[in-house]
């Protein structure tokens, strides 16, 4: 076997036999972007290659970027290497992005889960030689329950804080988690208000045609007591922050797959914590590996050490890549 179709380098994923990067952590000159989320798209680089479902968001977040879109499916040559982008079911436009070098097939998953989520475009086993899975949720106790089971303990809650006459705010990532949970609760139950990081996002989802239920922007003029019984969906970073205090009397929540772990929800000064993930869990990381074929895993952002002992003890030859990526996406959004 010749030269690695991918090798690993300070700036990120890198091809030499097409010059690209893959969710470059540093600015390079071309970058192939799986989705929009803040870790995996950066500002700086050159020229960006990214499904045409992912463009509008990250050109939302970035700005004026040099930005090429394809279509899941598509093939194309880039110098060397044959590239395609296959859905991975995380948010939607999500990728995971194929590379071919003579004969020689690699899979970059970047973050992606197996369960169909109703938004996303379902995950697509991509055959390979050597995939590079993320393990965020690579232990045993990462077991995800059905979403509409979760999806009727958020309203359960936001029916007794509305009969309460409280407010309730519910931390959820602006881009795919929150976009989610509003596609799952009960719009029935009351208004629902989202903060400005989570409604810019609605936007550019919704113009991509996207049906979400109607909500309204919290702005300085906002007055709670116009909205009782309101449902508030904000970035995790606003819960106790003095935006979320202006809200008035509040019960708070919390939907991330760390919820799974005794102490956090407190760390995270919610209420109550739902146990809901874009990410795949412990047994969708073992299906999505195996559906491959691939015999060489690289691991990634998760419980790296212990997932690539796991794959190995079972006839994977696994080895763990470092790489600067994230849980979900930069926090900072939620200021103000």
């Amino acid at each position: 076997m010749g030269d690695p179709v991918l090798s690993f380098t300070d700036r990120g994923i890198y091809c030499p036999a097409g010059d690209f990067y893959i969710d470059p952590w540093r600015p390079v000159d071309r970058a192939l972007i799986t989705h929009g989320h803040a870790d995996h798209a950066r500002a700086g680089h050159g020229a960006y290659l990214a499904t045409h479902a992912a463009g509008p968001v990250m050109r939302h977040r970035l700005g004026a970027i040099t930005l090429d879109g394809i279509d899941f499916g598509e093939v194309r040559q880039i110098g060397g290497a044959e590239v395609s982008f296959h859905p991975a079911g995380h948010i939607p436009g999500s990728a995971q992005i194929r590379v071919a070098v003579g004969g020689e097939v690699w899979v970059v998953s970047g973050d992606y889960k197996v369960r169909p989520d109703g938004l996303s475009e379902p995950f697509e086993p991509v055959p390979c030689h050597t995939f590079i899975s993320e393990c965020t949720f690579g232990l045993p106790v990462f077991k995800w329950a059905d979403q509409r089971d979760v999806a009727a303990e958020i309203n359960d809650w936001w029916t007794t804080n509305a009969a309460a006459g409280l407010t309730t705010i519910l931390g959820a990532y602006s881009l795919g988690k929150a976009q989610r949970l509003l596609s799952l609760v009960d719009s029935g139950i009351g208004p629902i208000l989202t903060h400005g990081a989570v409604e810019g996002t609605n936007g550019v989802l919704r113009a991509q045609g996207l049906t979400l239920p109607d909500t309204t922007q919290v702005t300085a003029e906002t007055r709670i007591k116009d909205h009782p019984g309101a449902l508030v969906i904000a970035p995790p970073a606003a819960l106790g922050s003095a935006w979320a205090r202006k809200l008035g009397p509040a019960s708070t929540g919390f939907a991330s797959g760390w919820m799974r772990l005794r102490g956090v929800r407190r760390r995270r000064a919610a209420d109550r914590g739902f146990v809901m993930s874009d990410h795949a869990d412990w047994d969708e990381l073992h299906q999505a590996i195996r559906a491959t074929g691939a015999e060489n895993i690289y691991v990634t952002h998760g419980y790296t050490d212990i997932f690539a002992r796991w794959l190995n003890d079972r006839g994977w030859n696994a080895k763990v890549l470092p790489t600067e990526f994230g849980g979900d996406e930069d926090e900072a959004e939620a200021a103000a």
